[in-house]
């Protein structure tokens, strides 16, 4: 057994600890130079000194708390290398529900994170554990003010004024996650991204009611009676981009279509989005609010933590319900992922269905099917429960959302989803392809029903993201990151409105919201 009292074994665990805790930021992706600003190393050690001091004076252990602050630390860098990976961004401040939600939905992140090094952190825990409970003794003398206690105090205060005196010095922070790291590290970069996310953002957006008198309360949207504005169906299709940029050998049908709803789309084109492989709601927040992310400040890696955190936006949903319109939001998800459940009521949705109005639907792959959510949009669209009251669903789909290679290819999907056999480690994008392809299906079902109805209706269709496919991209080339988009009108709504110019644009998340209503003339610039 080694002692644990005296005054000075607190301090060579916590420098000890220190000096790890370097080591291991340097295991991290991107890796940050050791060459950085003199208040960044003020922050690094101010935060591992109150981590170690506190943990200490919890566990009475100096050894055990210096292993259990390098366990936590070490998991932080390998969710780090694993986001970097897959999604091109370090690990943030914000991110920090990535490790409740991997409770609460596994499958959505530990096979991302990769089970050896799920096993590793695992590992390192039971070690930090094994080494507290079977190698260390808590000193009798615990409280001691000439003992540990006193070195603990006097290493929280040195560690508090370290964080102080780095926290009040300007840093040149861009808000590219992969720049401040690698500017920074990886502590001081958490700990300043939590103190500017204690403000919350002053950005309102487009769709604030001072703007009514420029847009449709005061233009053509007031004067038409409610059987004749428009029923609005926005999709949100997950993972959903043109693969076919990828390898010519994918058959065109795959996306037929999307090629026929572009064709006679009054708006579309290609989208810049403000996320890659996952974080749907940066694309989505964008989409119902306009604001673009660089607005956001911190909050841009995960505005509907401020929605629920008390900032009160304005969004489409609200504008439309000015407009008359009942809004109902469709996700085939637990509503808690995300907030949703607390942040939609917040930006004007009626009514939430989520998961639990699927429990019967057809699923195909882990969740339920896109032709299960079309089935929910048109049954909302025939059953309105407010009589001519027009109505805005806005659908998140969940079919194609990852992980990829944990389903397995079958035997005809090579020869039903190419004119040519792709090479070999091209799994995940046959499989991408087999989900993309009822993506497709579910456009033309949307196309084909809405065009029946003898109300006016629109669709506006986009992607969030592209997939999560690293081997895919390593064969083919990384993709541009773009998505596709289409708004468009069924023969009742066409009949009323000229077609804009058919031309396709380029657009950001935030502005395609404003260009669909533009196009039926429910918004005006």
């Amino acid at each position: 057994m080694v002692p644990s009292s005296g005054f000075l074994l607190p301090w060579c665990a916590a420098l000890a600890g220190l000096g790890l805790s370097i080591l291991l930021e340097q295991c991290m992706q991107p890796r940050p130079p050791l060459r950085r600003p003199v208040a960044a190393w003020a922050v690094h050690i101010g935060v591992w000194l109150v981590l170690h001091g506190v943990l200490t004076a919890l566990l009475g252990r100096p050894w055990f708390a210096m292993a259990a602050g390098l366990a936590a630390l070490l998991t932080v860098v390998l969710v780090n290398n694993a986001k970097f990976k897959a999604l091109h961004e370090p690990f943030v401040f914000q991110d920090y529900e990535y490790f409740t939600d991997a409770i609460r939905y596994p499958r959505l992140y530990i096979p991302f994170f990769g089970w050896w090094k799920f096993l590793l952190a695992t590992a390192g825990f039971v070690a930090a554990v094994g080494i507290g409970w079977w190698w260390e003794e808590v000193p009798a003398a615990r409280w001691s003010v000439t003992g540990q206690a006193g070195a603990l105090a006097w290493q929280c205060l040195l560690g508090s004024v370290l964080l102080v005196l780095g926290s009040r010095q300007r840093l040149n922070l861009g808000l590219d996650a992969q720049r401040d790291v690698l500017a920074l590290g990886l502590l001081a970069a958490l700990w300043r991204y939590a103190l500017m996310g204690r403000r919350l953002p002053q950005a309102q957006g487009a769709f604030a009611a001072d703007t009514q008198k420029k847009a449709g309360q005061q233009g053509a949207a007031s004067s038409l009676p409610p059987r004749r504005l428009p029923d609005l169906v926005a999709v949100q299709s997950e993972s959903f981009f043109d693969a076919r940029v990828l390898f010519a050998g994918i058959r065109p049908q795959v996306l037929e279509h999307l090629d026929a709803l572009q064709a006679e789309a009054f708006v579309h084109g290609s989208m810049e989005v403000p996320a890659w492989g996952a974080n749907t709601v940066r694309t989505e927040f964008a989409f119902l609010t306009g604001i673009e992310g660089t607005d956001l400040g911190v909050h841009q890696f995960n505005p509907y933590r401020a929605v629920a955190g008390g900032w009160q936006v304005a969004s489409l949903a609200q504008y439309l319900q000015r407009l008359g319109y009942r809004t109902v939001c469709v996700h085939p998800y637990p509503a808690g992922f995300y907030l949703r459940h607390k942040v939609y009521p917040l930006l004007g949705f009626d009514a939430f269905i989520d998961i639990r109005d699927f429990s019967d639907a057809e699923r195909y792959g882990p969740y339920v099917s896109d032709a299960a959510v079309t089935e929910k949009i048109m049954q909302l669209l025939h059953e309105r429960a407010d009589g001519d009251k027009p109505l805005f669903v806005f659908a998140i789909t969940m079919e194609n959302h990852g992980p990829l290679h944990l389903e397995r290819v079958a035997p005809e999907d090579v020869q039903q989803l190419y004119g040519t056999v792709p090479p070999a480690g091209c799994d995940d994008l046959t499989i991408y392809l087999r989900h993309l392809r009822n993506a497709n299906r579910m456009i033309g079902s949307l196309r084909m029903q809405l065009d029946a109805l003898e109300r006016p209706a629109s669709l506006c269709w986009y992607g969030d993201h592209v997939p999560i496919m690293p081997k895919v991209y390593a064969t083919f080339g990384q993709p541009s990151g773009l998505v596709p988009y289409a708004c468009w009108r069924n023969s009742a709504a066409r009949s009323n409105a000229a077609e804009r110019d058919l031309a396709p644009q380029l657009l950001t998340a935030d502005t395609l919201s404003r260009q669909w209503l533009a196009g039926l003339g429910l918004w005006r610039d």
